[in-house]
């Protein structure tokens, strides 16, 4: 009877999961190799100061740390840490040189579809074709991270900060992203939220295709080619988002739908436009500023349904360029837009200006249409065309019409940090 009990007793106590281990792996060759190899589920790795060999792959449950100056280095093969298990965290380490394929799309770490709930924090990834890829993986999150990418020649052969493909759940939050391709690159995808994070001298901040349900908050752009290009993607809820200095759009929306622009705020310091609008339907823009650039919202393509309200088009070149043969009106429950140039009164004391706004005339729209007619502009036929629009409503042409513009908007306060980056040139502005 005895025996029996005993013999139970040693079969219930080897059913016990391991008890989780510290692995401390010292920079030597072939050691984090054979330290991944022996490692148990739930095991913790933490490399000593030095250079360790990659690339790696991590095939069980596991933290992956190092101490202050622990780099794994892939010698330009492959990914550095490739995880192919769930629940793997990769923290605080220095990751750099991996492969240039943009076949296997060679990354500082890549997250294949098994690496559920894997989370990236706090590393500094530099020198590799990819940042992070995750490739499928469900629930990820990078977090914290430091990235810069390469500063190949090319732009379209660098790599991207962030790719997100196909990976339902993925959050990306609080990094610094620098050089490369695109800051986050999101691509047939779904519920992710991208926030808090900040992008320099990069081709796109955020790009989005073909990514559904999904949100981009609080994100920083400086100096980009484009901050934050929507495109074919529905239900986005962009809100709280700065584009300060990026050269061609502060936000683009092509072929966006039923999606929320809200609350953004684009400076520009030679920026093309603030906005572009292509094609895209039944969104909402409100409440965001639009301040300095060359075009304050270009608005094209057919746009239609979409409902804008409540945002301040501040000392733009052109705060508007829309060619129409229809009225579209810009205002929502008796709530326009704030517009700069517009000098009227408001003797009631609504907060509305008296008169509305129509930001375009009949010489706008041949002057976009007929590019060479530019060269007529200082005639007098022109200003006569002009003035006899204005005062007989019958010769408009279609347009946009504010027909309760607000009286005042202010600029938002750019934070003092932002304001120092916003002083260095960008590199586009270098010709890099």
């Amino acid at each position: 009877m005895m025996r029996a009990v005993a013999l139970l007793l040693a079969l219930c106590l080897s059913a016990l999961p391991a008890r989780a281990e510290r692995l401390d792996v010292p920079a030597d060759p072939g050691a984090l190799a054979a330290a991944l190899a022996r490692a148990a589920e739930g095991d913790t790795l933490t490399l000593a100061p030095g250079r360790h060999a990659g690339p790696v792959q991590i095939d069980t449950p596991l933290t992956l740390t190092g101490a202050p100056g622990a780099v794994i280095d892939a010698g330009g093969q492959g990914s550095v840490v490739t995880v192919a298990a769930s629940d793997v965290t990769v923290r605080g380490l220095t990751l750099v040189n991996s492969g240039r394929s943009p076949e296997t799309l060679d990354a500082g770490v890549k997250l294949t579809k098994a690496a559920r709930r894997a989370q990236v924090l706090d590393n500094d990834i530099r020198g590799n074709l990819v940042g992070v890829d995750i490739h499928g993986a469900r629930d990820a999150r990078v977090a914290g991270n430091r990235i810069e990418g390469l500063r190949l020649r090319r732009m379209n052969d660098r790599g991207n900060g962030v790719y997100v493909w196909n990976a339902p759940g993925a959050v990306v939050e609080n990094n610094e992203i620098r050089y490369g391709r695109d800051g986050i690159f999101s691509n047939t995808s779904r519920d992710n939220t991208y926030r808090g994070n900040l992008f320099r001298d990069l081709r796109f901040a955020v790009h989005y295709m073909y990514t559904n349900d999904s949100r981009i908050e609080d994100n920083v752009s400086i100096g980009n080619h484009l901050g934050f290009a929507l495109m074919y993607s529905d239900r986005i809820v962009a809100r709280g988002n700065l584009s300060i200095n990026d050269r061609d759009h502060g936000v683009m929306l092509n072929y966006t739908n039923s999606s929320d622009i809200y609350g953004n705020v684009v400076t520009g310091g030679g920026t093309e436009k603030c906005t572009f609008v292509y094609n895209a339907h039944r969104n909402l823009l409100a409440e965001n500023t639009f301040h300095g650039c060359e075009i304050g919202v270009h608005f094209t393509a057919g746009s239609e349904r979409n409902t804008i309200t409540g945002n301040a088009f501040i000392g733009n070149r052109t705060q508007v360029k829309y060619v129409g043969t229809r009225d579209v009106e810009w205002s929502y429950e008796g709530r326009g837009n704030y517009w700069s140039d517009h000098p009227a009164f408001d003797l009631d004391g609504d907060a509305r200006a008296d008169s509305a706004y129509r930001p375009n005339d009949l010489m706008d729209h041949i002057l976009w249409s007929q590019p060479s007619a530019k060269l007529l502009m200082g005639a007098p036929a022109v200003q006569l065309v002009r003035w006899s629009q204005a005062q007989f409503p019958a010769a408009r042409t279609g347009g946009v019409v504010d027909s309760y513009p607000l009286t005042g908007a202010p600029l938002p306060e750019l934070p003092e940090s932002y304001q120092l980056l916003a002083r260095a040139t960008p590199l586009w502005a270098e010709g890099e």
